[in-house]
């Protein structure tokens, strides 16, 4: 029976050094446990036919560490009584004080209860306090030390998050057959002990396996990985999203707004908790990704228009303040002047909303601003005052009067001394060449020119030509075909006054209209 019951020990213990393929799992993934434990004790004995139970107990103190894998390192050290009746029915007893390492192999995944195997090795210090009658075959040791090989199950139970009842029953194999004090070679002293203690934890749930903030009990209640400081992925522990930033760690996008919350907090400064930080309209992701634009401004471009009223209201650019470039600010186009921010000529009078504002004092949403017979462009272009009516009917403009083949001496032409560049004070004589052929497109004309006798023939026909030349540039300048003008010089072959006296000679310095058809 004792060797059975030995044998059975040891394969036990054999089979806790094999690998398991269960699926294990630490309740609460503790640190650290300490408790204690009161076991009852069985001894087996050389007097296992004549003992009976009397006496032998074992109180322990144990404390366990995780270990990883569904593994728990267990220390334990403990005072107790192994006695019982020799043959004879006389009592025994010694005193023992064991101190051993166990290795245990936790067999389930469950928060409430785990039931567990355990096997290991250790010391213990025995000695002999009342001896039997019975006399021992051997030399026996009343008192020393011993190594024991405890092995067994056991039950973890759960009974709140830092309280747990802990039930156990095994073998334990002394190597030493001097405990009853009677050795006779068989196999040496053992005893079996059923237990019952409680574990008080210290850490458990508490713990904080990936450091980030938030306990395993607090994870478990949310959802998010304990082993992992950032479930979502957003760039935030998951800590700082639930006691920091109120935001949500298993949503990487709190808020929905297209960034995730470690980029707004980290990156943008925006609120994780809202879509539009800053309340123009337009989302936080949509500002930072499709528009450019700032999302803790409301108006980027400084125009006077939230972001929003541009893109959705007005179709303006959110990044220019002008996005017709008038010379107005998109706002002040809006609010005040009430003109259209997309163009720059709200009114079609052919002048820029800012030229009528700020230059000409013009009304931007007015074509006719003074409501004359002239829109403002025009009276711009023709000199006119736009806020005076009184000027809106043109002046009528003088024309030459012409004959064919009959010249007219355009009495007014002046031009550098012996140069053809026409001086300015001859703009009214040649406005009048021009309306003629403005007016009536089918006059054709030569423009002739003359000089006095002064100097070089030769020089003076060239200087003539010249001169000519000038006077046909300046019409073609202004729009006038060069198809409908030649031009000849004379020199000082056709003379209109004697060149005698200085007055003759200004008078033969000329240029004439010679209309040709």
């Amino acid at each position: 029976m004792r060797f059975l019951t030995l044998s059975g020990v040891v394969a036990l213990t054999i089979m806790l050094l094999l690998p398991s393929n269960h699926s294990t799992a630490q309740m609460h993934e503790y640190g650290f446990k300490s408790g204690i434990q009161f076991n009852g004790l069985l001894p087996e004995t050389d007097f296992w036919e004549s003992q009976g139970l009397k006496g032998s107990y074992l109180a322990r103190w144990f404390g366990r560490f995780e270990l990883g894998g569904g593994f728990q390192m267990e220390l334990g050290a403990g005072y107790g009584s192994y006695a019982g009746l020799d043959f004879q029915r006389a009592y025994y007893r010694s005193e023992i004080i064991p101190l051993d390492i166990r290795f245990i192999l936790n067999l389930a995944e469950s928060d409430s209860w785990n039931p567990y195997l355990y096997a290991g090795a250790g010391g213990m210090r025995y000695r002999v306090t009342s001896q039997h009658k019975s006399i021992s075959p051997k030399t026996v040791k009343s008192d020393g030390w011993a190594g024991v090989i405890p092995a067994g199950l056991g039950f973890e139970i759960a009974l709140s998050e830092k309280l747990i009842l802990d039930i156990s029953g095994g073998a334990n194999y002394s190597l030493t057959d001097n405990l009853n004090y009677y050795k006779n070679g068989e196999p040496t002293d053992a005893y079996y002990s059923g237990g019952i203690g409680f574990l008080f934890v210290m850490g458990g749930g508490s713990r904080d396996n990936d450091k980030d903030g938030l306990t395993n009990n607090e994870e478990e209640e949310l959802g998010t990985d304990p082993n992992n400081a950032d479930t979502d992925g957003d760039g935030l522990m998951d800590g700082m999203e639930v006691r920091t930033y109120i935001t949500n760690p298993l949503k990487a996008d709190t808020d929905g707004d297209g960034l995730n919350d470690g980029d707004e907090i980290k990156r943008y400064k925006t609120n994780p908790l809202k879509t539009d930080t800053d309340g123009d309209g337009l989302n936080d992701g949509d500002e930072v990704n499709k528009y450019k634009s700032d999302p803790l401004n409301t108006d980027t471009d400084g125009d006077g228009l939230k972001d929003g009223d541009e893109v959705q209201n007005y179709k303006t650019d959110l990044l220019n303040p002008n996005t017709d470039n008038d010379g107005i600010m998109d706002g002040d186009e809006v609010m005040k002047y009430k003109t259209d921010p997309l163009n720059p000529d709200t009114d079609g009078d052919s002048l820029k909303d800012g030229e009528e504002i700020n230059k000409y004092k013009t009304d931007p949403l007015k074509k006719d601003t003074d409501a004359g017979t002239v829109d403002d462009g025009n009276e711009i272009t023709n000199g006119t005052n736009p806020l005076d009516p009184s000027d809106d009917v043109p002046k009528v403009e003088q024309e030459l009067k012409t004959e064919v083949n009959v010249p007219i001496v355009l009495d007014g032409i002046v031009f550098k001394t012996a140069s053809a560049e026409i001086t300015p004070i001859s703009e009214e004589i040649l406005m009048q060449a021009f309306n003629t052929l403005d007016r009536h497109p089918e006059i054709f004309v030569d423009i002739q020119g003359h000089t006095d006798n002064v100097g070089k023939h030769d020089s003076n026909m060239k200087l003539s030509k010249r001169r000519a030349d000038s006077v046909r540039a300046w019409l073609i300048n202004k729009g006038i075909s060069g198809d409908r003008i030649t031009t000849t010089g004379f020199g000082p072959d056709k003379p209109i006054a004697p060149n005698t006296t200085d007055e003759g000679k200004q008078k033969n310095r000329r240029i004439e209209f010679m209309r040709t058809k």
